[in-house]
C-alpha cells in the first residue's frame, strides 16, 4: 500500500495497513532542537510527502532588543505589519492595510496562481510526481483569519454583527481570491484542499452560531463547491471549540478536520466525528502535555488517542508538529509511541 493509498483509506473510514502520519515543518522546533529533530523524524516516514531534512533557521542579528530578547517586525505580502516576540512563531498584526475599510477599493491583493501556461503546467507535473507515492493537499487559504489580518479583529466582529456592506465586500473579495486556489487544485488533479480558519475560543465560537451561519457558511459553501463537485477531499483546520458548527462543515462538503483536541472531550469528539463522517488529524495536546508533562504522559495520551478515534479502523491519522517549549524527550516519546502503533 502506498502512502497515498493509506491516507485515502483513512480519510474514507477504511482500515489502512497502518496509521498514516503527517508532518509539518515548524521553524521554532528546528531552531530549538536543531538537526536532532531531523534525525528523529527520519525514523518515521510521513504519508503526505517524502522525508526531507529541513533547514535549521536562525534569527537575524538585528532581531533583538537592547536587553537581548528577540523582537522583530515583518510586513507580509498582504501589507500587514506583524510583531514577533518568539522566533519561529507567527507574529501578531500591529498595522492593518484596511483599518480604514474605505480603502478597500484601492487595495491590491497578492497575485493569484496561474491556471494555465508554463507555471501551471509545471505545477501539474509536480502534483503528478508527488502522487506516485504520496497524498497531495492544495492549500486554499483562509477567510476570517485573513479578514482579521487586514482589519482589526474587534472591528471585523462589530462589522459582521452590524452587517456592514464594507465587511461583506471584503469577505467576498477574499473568497474570490481563495477560489483560484480551489480551481488550481481541481485542474491539477490534487487529492484534496486544505483550508484553515480559527473560529473558536477555548469554550465556544468567537461569534454566535447564527452569525457564523449567516456570514461565514454561505461563503465557504460557495468556495468549496467546485472541489465537492470534482470529488476532492476538503480538510478543515480550526483552533478553539467549534463543536456547534461541525455538522454545518460536513453539510458544505468538509471531509476531514484538524481540531484543537484539548478544547473538547476526546471520547465525545471522536464519536461525533465518526457519526458525522469527518475524518480527523490527531495533533497531540501541544498546550499542555507535549510542553509540560513527562514522556510517560505523552505515551499514554497517544495510546488513548489511538483507541478513542479507533484509528485502526480508519478515520484518523497522526499530525506531528514541534512547537516552542517541547522537551526533546517528549518528542522522542511521541515518535516512539507512534512507531510502536504502526
Amino acid at each position: 500500500m502506498t502512502s497515498r493509498e493509506r491516507v485515502k483509506r483513512a480519510m474514507r473510514f477504511m482500515p489502512p495497513d497502518k496509521v498514516p502520519v503527517q508532518f509539518c515543518y515548524a521553524p521554532v522546533g528546528y531552531y530549538e532542537h536543531g538537526d536532532k529533530l531531523n534525525d528523529l523524524y527520519a525514523r518515521l516516514p510521513g504519508d503526505f510527502g517524502p522525508f526531507e531534512r529541513a533547514p535549521v533557521p536562525a534569527p537575524s542579528e538585528n532581531d533583538y532588543d537592547p536587553d537581548g530578547s528577540f523582537h522583530a517586525f515583518r510586513r507580509d505580502e498582504w501589507g500587514t505589519l506583524r510583531e514577533y516576540r518568539i522566533f519561529g512563531i507567527a507574529g501578531m498584526p500591529v498595522e492593518y492595510p484596511l483599518a480604514d475599510i474605505g480603502k478597500l477599493d484601492a487595495y491590491v491583493f497578492p497575485p493569484a496562481p496561474a491556471l494555465d501556461g508554463p507555471s501551471f503546467e509545471n505545477h501539474c507535473r509536480k502534483v503528478g510526481k508527488h502522487q506516485e507515492q504520496y497524498y497531495f493537499l492544495q492549500g486554499a487559504g483562509s477567510l476570517f483569519e485573513r479578514m482579521t489580518a487586514l482589519r482589526p479583529e474587534a472591528d471585523v466582529l462589530c462589522d459582521i454583527a452590524l452587517n456592514e456592506p464594507g465587511i461583506r465586500r471584503l469577505a467576498d473579495k477574499i473568497t474570490a481570491y481563495n477560489a483560484a486556489f480551489v480551481s488550481l487544485a481541481v485542474k491539477a488533479g490534487a487529492d484534496g484542499i486544505s483550508f484553515g480558519d480559527d473560529y473558536g475560543t477555548e469554550r465556544s465560537l468567537v461569534m454566535s452560531p447564527a452569525a457564523w451561519r449567516a456570514f461565514i457558511k454561505p461563503r465557504l459553501k460557495k468556495l468549496f463547491l467546485p472541489a465537492v463537485k470534482a470529488g476532492l477531499d476538503i480538510h478543515f483546520h480550526s483552533c478553539g471549540q467549534i463543536g456547534a458548527v461541525l455538522g454545518d462543515l460536513k453539510e458544505i462538503g468538509v471531509t476531514s478536520v484538524w481540531l484543537q483536541l484539548p478544547a473538547y472531550d476526546m471520547e465525545e469528539l471522536a464519536a461525533r466525528c465518526r457519526a458525522l463522517g469527518l475524518a480527523a488529524a490527531i495533533h497531540t495536546d501541544r498546550a499542555n502535555t507535549m510542553t509540560y508533562s513527562t514522556p510517560r504522559d505523552v505515551r499514554e495520551l497517544v495510546l488513548r488517542e489511538y483507541e478513542a478515534f479507533r484509528m485502526a479502523e480508519g478515520g484518523a491519522w497522526f499530525y506531528i508538529e514541534a512547537d516552542n517549549g517541547f522537551p526533546f524527550e517528549n518528542l522522542e516519546a511521541l515518535i516512539r509511541t507512534i512507531e510502536e502503533i504502526r
